[in-house]
């Protein structure tokens, strides 16, 4: 493999690695839109119930909504209930007492994916309280990271596995007897099947108490098999189980060669009336047939239990998604495949240039039915432009459009050489009775070859022999020698033949031992000629790095798409974000932003500046908080530490601190700030310059 080539792959392995490692907790499908009571209200009389809706329907668990007190103790009773549509409740005690309250949820999605979260409400009036409502991502920690990692797993196991078997029947009938292609499709079925497993064992621990130790929890997963993703788990696994079967059935009687003759002139052809071509031909239909209904099977696991599943236009989305996924493999998988037999297949069964047009007219259909069904998927889940820039999914997809592009034009690059190859195919064969320099040489160069490991097993007669026999060979394949050289060729061997007869050997013996040997090497040598013509083609060696260059970039491609079917859908979001605005809209609690500029000297060298508060929309519940620290001169300035304290002295509140994130220079940032009730609140700021340099300064401003 070229240097530059190998550098390329493993900066491609490595932006994967990075983009997986980095994917984060799996974001929430189903959003929550609104709840009873809302969101940092305060209220008068005790709730008999709190009441949650979500943009989607979700699954609920004894455990999944919770309310504690302000001391952490339980007060909600019996078990969570649906009251219609996508909204549900849990009871709660009677006599409950003054005092902020937190709620806590985990449910999964009806995609599949595991949604967490918290927010608090008093009665009466707000009081400090012992719950924390950080860390409530669900899908997060070492399971999170291994569910993830399972399920890239499962997406390249049936791409590998579906792809492979496709390029066989489909482009290379012949590569079915290839022992490195059988290897590729056995491996992608290994790893569908082995990440399927894992997810079934995963799948209780992801979606409930994320711990390690709960993944062999058999009632957990007792629960998951009365599931929909776990019914979804388990088809597959059924499904697999007809696939080993199809591919013994590939790799076994399909790969035995078909029957051939041998005529008066030593070469060998196809019997014309065999009647095993009309069973092989019976074979090659029933096992297209049956692949696809498989093939059909293992992408209906996927779709019928995520992103397809749910939300708009569910029954036409999930057939829309078979499609895909087995146009995503018929692609990437066949790409794999097509690798491998340019890179490992033997010098007697060759790659022949038919079957990489074949796959260049698949590949071109598989792209085309790629762009038909990618247009609805998007359309469906995003809804609108403005969902590409403004959330998460559509910038995922903007990246996922951009890789699938250039995959697109190497593969434009990779038909070139296509082209090219079968030209060489075709005009070759006319070159095949003028003299080939460079073929003799090589021809020399392993006569050679052949001689010095002759000489080293069997003495000087044997190398006399072997280099006799080795000219003779030389001579008839570089076709420039004359009749009179091929004649003392023969008459070389024969002298070699009857100076071993002088030995002690038998001459049977001998001569037997020897003609294998001299056959032996024969092979040897036109092994190695096939093979150095072969990788000298200068049209293959151009195909095989740019296909190399198109697996490399489907790998980065396959893990973004692995994170795509991991992020909250954007028409979801958007609706869910709508949702939000309007409940809090109706509350009349929204105050718009509040912006608040505070001057700090912290005494020391470079101690003076000036630090600015956004806190958005300003109101009772949640916020969004920026701060920004500048210079005098009005430019960024980059210290060690910002904190921020609330107290709303009127009440004896707080101070409720918040550390922000650092996010670049002279800018911190802090989400969810949650404001308790509404008032005439002081906003203290604590700047540190140094490590023994700080400040603190406050100013009052009226939020909610």
């Amino acid at each position: 493999m070229p240097q530059r080539v190998r550098t390329l792959v493993l900066l491609l392995l490595a932006a994967t690695g990075l983009l997986l490692a980095g994917a984060g907790p799996v974001s929430a499908h189903a959003a929550l839109t609104g709840s009873d009571p809302q969101q940092g209200a305060v209220v008068d009389k005790a709730p008999t119930q709190i009441s949650l809706t979500f943009s989607e329907k979700v699954a609920l668990s004894d455990d999944s909504l919770r309310v504690l007190d302000p001391k952490g103790q339980r007060i909600d009773q019996g078990t969570p209930a649906n009251l219609g549509g996508t909204t549900y409740a849990v009871k709660l005690h009677s006599g409950l007492p003054d005092g902020t309250y937190t709620v806590t949820y985990q449910v999964v999605s009806e995609d599949s994916h595991p949604v967490a979260g918290a927010y608090t409400f008093s009665i009466g009036a707000p009081s400090q309280t012992s719950v924390s409502v950080s860390g409530q991502d669900a899908g997060g920690g070492v399971v999170g990271w291994l569910y993830g990692f399972g399920r890239y797993v499962s997406y390249a196991g049936f791409i590998v596995l579906v792809g492979g078997a496709a390029f066989v029947l489909a482009c290379w009938r012949r590569g079915s007897s290839v022992r490195a292609l059988q290897r590729l499709v056995v491996s992608g079925w290994l790893a569908l099947t082995a990440a399927t497993l894992g997810l079934l064992l995963l799948r209780g621990s992801y979606t409930s108490t994320g711990k390690v130790g709960d993944i062999f929890d058999l009632d957990l997963l007792g629960q998951v098999l009365q599931t929909k993703t776990g019914a979804a788990l388990v088809s597959r696994l059924l499904l697999l189980a007809a696939a080993a079967l199809f591919i013994a059935v590939l790799f076994g009687a399909y790969a035995r060669p078909s029957p051939t003759t041998t005529l008066n002139d030593g070469a060998s052809r196809r019997l014309p009336d065999s009647s095993e071509d009309d069973e092989k031909r019976d074979l090659t239909f029933g096992l297209a047939i049956g692949g696809t209904v498989v093939a059909a099977g293992l992408a209906a696991s996927w779709a019928m239990s995520e992103h397809a599943s749910t939300g708009l236009q569910a029954g036409l989305a999930m057939p829309v998604d078979i499609v895909h996924l087995l146009a995503v493999a018929g692609w990437l998988g066949g790409l794999a495949a097509l690798l491998v037999a340019l890179y490992r297949t033997p010098t007697d069964t060759p790659l022949e240039a038919s079957a990489v047009r074949r796959f260049s007219r698949v590949a071109f259909g598989s792209v085309l039915a790629l762009v038909a069904t990618g247009i609805y998927q998007s359309w469906r889940q995003l809804g609108s432009w403005s969902a590409f820039t403004g959330t998460r999914y559509g910038q995922l997809l903007l990246v996922k459009i951009g890789l699938v592009l250039l995959l697109v034009g190497i593969a434009w690059i990779s038909r070139r050489w296509t082209a090219r190859l079968a030209d060489a195919v075709v005009v070759r064969p006319r070159k095949a009775k003028e003299p080939a320099d460079g073929e003799a040489v090589e021809d020399e160069a392993a006569e050679d070859e052949a001689a010095e490991e002759d000489k080293a097993g069997g003495g000087k007669a044997a190398d006399s022999e072997a280099a006799a026999g080795g000219k003779e060979h030389a001579t008839a394949q570089s076709r420039t020698s004359s009749a009179a050289t091929s004649a003392a060729g023969k008459k070389g061997a024969s002298a070699a033949v009857a100076d071993k007869g002088a030995s002690a050997s038998p001459p049977d013996q001998g001569d037997s031992k020897r003609v294998a040997q001299l056959a032996r090497q024969q092979a040897a040598i036109d092994t190695a000629r096939q093979k150095r013509q072969r990788d000298a083609d200068p049209n293959r060696s151009g195909l095989r790095r740019s296909v190399l260059a198109e697996a490399g970039v489907a790998v980065v491609l396959l893990a973004v798409t692995t994170m795509l079917t991991s992020t909250e859908p954007g028409r979801t979001e958007e609706e869910a974000r709508t949702a939000t605005s309007s409940s809090v809209s109706a509350d009349g609690s929204t105050a718009g932003a509040l912006t608040l500029d505070m001057s700090f000297d912290t005494g020391g060298e470079d101690g003076k500046g000036v630090v600015r508060i956004d806190l958005d929309p300003a109101r009772v519940g949640g916020n969004e908080m920026h701060v920004y620290v500048q210079r005098p001169n009005g430019r960024a300035f980059d210290i060690p530490e910002v904190k921020v304290a609330f107290t709303l002295e009127s009440q004896d509140i707080g101070p409720l601190p918040v550390v922000p994130d650092h996010i670049s220079t002279g800018h911190w940032s802090a989400s969810g700030v949650q404001i308790p009730v509404a008032g005439e609140w002081k906003i203290a700021v604590t700047v540190r310059t140094s490590d023994i340099d700080q400040a603190t300064v406050s100013k009052n401003a009226q939020i909610g």
